[in-house]
């Protein structure tokens, strides 16, 4: 048990310790906060969810990895102003959207902390699966493979968003959107929500997931979330936590850059040339002391990287960079041009 006085479906696991350098958690909530329902198992969330739509409600979904902060609560609030009357948040650590190497066994866990978060925030329901890549409805009594091996009952089907899925973050990691986008369409095909916000810091994730609902006919509104920044203009993200107090100094180079880049494109009456504008990012960056994995500017819907900004569509510079071993992204969002189809006047 977690020790707290939340309802349970059954428990999760317990909680992993947090890193040392993670920030200090939300307080616990007071007696008066509203606590939500904790769900584990496939058939409890799905009948919560149908339960809601069969009494009117609008569901809003917010999958998570975790390791809450602000951001992720600001996902909620923007379900909540989609006219959501229940909000379920998931945490799940997908193993499959991570490499060899990468981190998923040091990826930041607090489920504590993130139960405070989600109660202070008046979520309805968490879910907290143990293994969505099981063969049964995920309960205590389910049998879970790990997919792709050797099983003959083992999970073996792939969502591939094709061409979405190449490019930017794709480049070094040539299997991670398949494991997102799977992901994804399972909780998406458990929760069976009307609304799900997915932040803007993920862009390319983002678009992805809004290209797979389309594609395969899916009933959901997929929102963008925007950016929730530290003061230094940092985007806030679980990663951050593994940052030394130098390495998170250095970073708040990516934002400034990110910044002027959008300063210079002055909203299509200064700069536009993709080579001036992420060549002063990457520039930036590289002086600050991080190792640059990219930096590009895209169309906004379907990620077709450009030598211009388009005047009519506006476009995105997006980043990936490392500092200290914690590889970061970020974007700005470049608006059409004034008095474009897409502008403003």
């Amino acid at each position: 048990m977690l020790g707290t006085p939340w309802e349970v479906s059954p428990s999760p696991p317990a909680p992993s310790p947090s890193p040392s350098s993670a920030p200090t958690p939300p307080p616990l909530p007071s007696s008066s906060a509203r606590q939500p329902l904790v769900l584990v198992s496939k058939a409890d969330m799905r009948a919560w969810s149908r339960a809601r739509r069969a009494e009117g409600k609008r569901v809003g979904f917010v999958p998570t990895m975790g390791s809450l902060h602000a951001g992720h609560l600001s996902l909620v609030e923007a379900a909540r102003r989609a006219r959501c009357d229940a909000v379920v948040v998931s945490i799940y650590v997908n193993p499959t959207q991570f490499a060899a190497g990468e981190d998923f066994d040091v990826y930041p866990r607090d489920a504590e902390g993130d139960l405070a978060a989600c109660a202070a925030a008046n979520v309805d329901a968490v879910w907290m699966p143990r293994d969505l890549y099981d063969y049964g409805q995920g309960g205590d009594d389910c049998g879970a493979v790990t997919p792709g091996s050797d099983d003959p009952v083992a999970h073996e089907t792939t969502v591939s968003v094709a061409r979405l899925s190449r490019g930017l973050c794709a480049r070094g990691r040539p299997h991670h959107f398949d494991g997102v986008s799977t992901v994804v369409a399972k909780l998406f095909n458990v929760v069976e929500p009307d609304v799900a916000v997915l932040g803007k810091k993920d862009y390319q994730q983002l678009c992805v997931v809004r290209r797979m609902v389309r594609d395969l006919d899916m009933a959901i509104e997929v929102l963008g979330g925007e950016h929730v920044r530290d003061a230094d203009g940092l985007a806030l993200s679980s990663r951050n936590a593994r940052l030394s107090a130098d390495d998170r100094r250095r970073a708040a180079c990516i934002p400034t850059a990110l910044f002027a880049a959008r300063d210079s494109y002055a909203g299509g009456r200064g700069e536009t040339s993709a080579a001036t504008l992420c060549g002063a990012v990457e520039a930036a960056i590289r002086a600050g002391g991080g190792e640059v994995d990219y930096v590009l500017l895209c169309h906004p819907a379907h990620l077709t990287e450009m030598e211009a900004v388009d005047a009519a569509d506006g476009g995105v510079i997006a980043v990936a960079a490392t500092f200290g071993g914690v590889r970061l992204l970020d974007n700005v969002e470049l608006a059409p041009a004034a008095g474009s189809p897409g502008g403003a006047e």
